[in-house]
């Protein structure tokens, strides 16, 4: 989720502004106010349009993420918070659409109501409006239909480049080959915007030109954004738990009284995992914590078993489960690790947020220290700016 301060709801959903918004709205007040100063209106009312443009135009913003948004919630989807910033808005959206047909309705809801702005600020042109009030209406209008056109473009994180995702997934029944070529494309065209507006800013020496780059090069930081966020997903759907587990735990005996477990490991190593095994067969996991539940005066008597949870009724995942189910249990199941099985139904390892790290670090040739991954095992819990859980949420073919 976008960071910003809260200004209330819309509809239910948080409404969040970035501080870039408050530069961007005294640039727009400050732009349009100097070209109305010509107007035979005066400097108080240049300033006073200048200013309802401004917020205006952010209101058309916010309309055209309610679009996104309101669609989006319709299909059961959760909507987080709608953002206001330097670009205009974004929507956090819980998760992406089931198919390829709704991720279409989705992106083009934001697009449909700024045209549909457009036409009904056109005709409140043959309003009997003061002048001041038909100069805002007019660019209103005009800005709405430049807002629709421009997101249109084919190439993420533009609305077309979510209409162009869509369409390949519909073709090749791949929701990760849709957004590859999308977000290249998105790449192609924020390189070229980034290329051409410099090129522009140089030879005339205009501010519309760089600013032209700059949506450019914001362009290719999300487009690129999601290349990675795709390539994290499809590296989550083909790790497996057999791949990232490890065999940090140790085998007790079910039969050893609670004294002995307690002066021979708990007080003489750091392992935090224990199953009970006897007869050769794992009977469960050793919870710790159960042990301050039980007499002192019963633990020369009492044995491990009295401690041990049965397999069967752990959390646990198969070695053949992906590395995606194992974080959505996890997180459903608010755990800092989980039991991995054999088919035959016997513990061969363990799994926690920094075995996960650390399997996708491999799989992906990133460059994550062994001290982060025992940070990450220490705190159990995800480094800032990797949210694993809610990518692997929204990870589907």
């Amino acid at each position: 989720m976008r960071s910003g301060w809260r200004v209330g709801k819309v509809f239910g959903i948080p409404l969040l502004i970035d501080r870039s918004w408050f530069f961007i709205l005294a640039l727009i007040t400050y732009s349009y106010a100097l070209g109305w100063q010509q107007e035979p209106w005066g400097s108080v009312w240049a300033w006073t349009a200048g200013f309802s443009m401004a917020v205006l135009l952010f209101g058309s913003v916010l309309l055209h993420e309610l679009g996104h948004s309101l669609v989006a919630r319709s299909q059961g989807i959760t909507v987080n918070s709608i953002t206001l910033f330097l670009f205009g808005g974004i929507a956090a959206i819980d998760q992406e659409s089931k198919t390829p047909g709704q991720a279409f309705q989705v992106a083009i809801a934001g697009p449909a109501v700024s045209f549909s702005l457009f036409l009904g600020l056109s005709l409140m042109r043959f309003l009997p409006l003061p002048a001041p009030a038909i100069a805002v209406v007019d660019s209103l209008a005009l800005t709405n239909l430049v807002l629709a056109l421009f997101n249109m473009i084919p190439g993420l994180p533009l609305d077309g480049g979510q209409v162009l995702k869509a369409t390949i997934w519909k073709a090749t029944g791949s929701r990760l080959k849709g957004i590859r070529w999308a977000a290249r494309t998105g790449q192609m065209l924020g390189w070229t915007a980034v290329i051409l507006g410099l090129a522009a800013y140089l030879r005339f020496f205009e501010f519309g030109f760089l600013w032209i780059a700059l949506l450019g090069w914001f362009g290719v930081r999300n487009a690129s954004s999601y290349l990675q966020v795709t390539n994290l997903q499809q590296a989550l759907m083909q790790i497996t738990a057999a791949t990232a587990m490890t065999r940090e735990f140790r085998v007790v005996d079910a039969d050893m009284p609670l004294r002995q477990f307690a002066d021979e490991f708990l007080l003489s190593e750091a392992q935090p995992v224990y199953y009970a095994a006897s007869d050769g067969r794992y009977r469960g996991l050793v919870q710790v914590e159960d042990l301050r539940e039980i007499e002192r005066s019963l633990w020369e008597t009492q044995t491990l078993s009295a401690i041990t949870h049965p397999l069967t009724e752990i959390p646990s995942v198969t070695e053949s489960t992906s590395l995606k189910a194992v974080i959505e249990q996890m997180e459903a199941d608010q755990l800092r690790r989980i039991t991995v099985l054999s088919p035959a139904g016997a513990v061969t390892g363990v799994i926690d947020r920094g075995d996960i790290v650390r399997a996708l670090a491999e799989k992906m040739k990133l460059l994550i220290s062994d001290e982060m991954i025992r940070q990450i095992k220490a705190e159990g819990a995800y480094p800032p700016g990797l949210e694993l859980a809610a990518i692997a949420k929204a990870a589907s073919e």
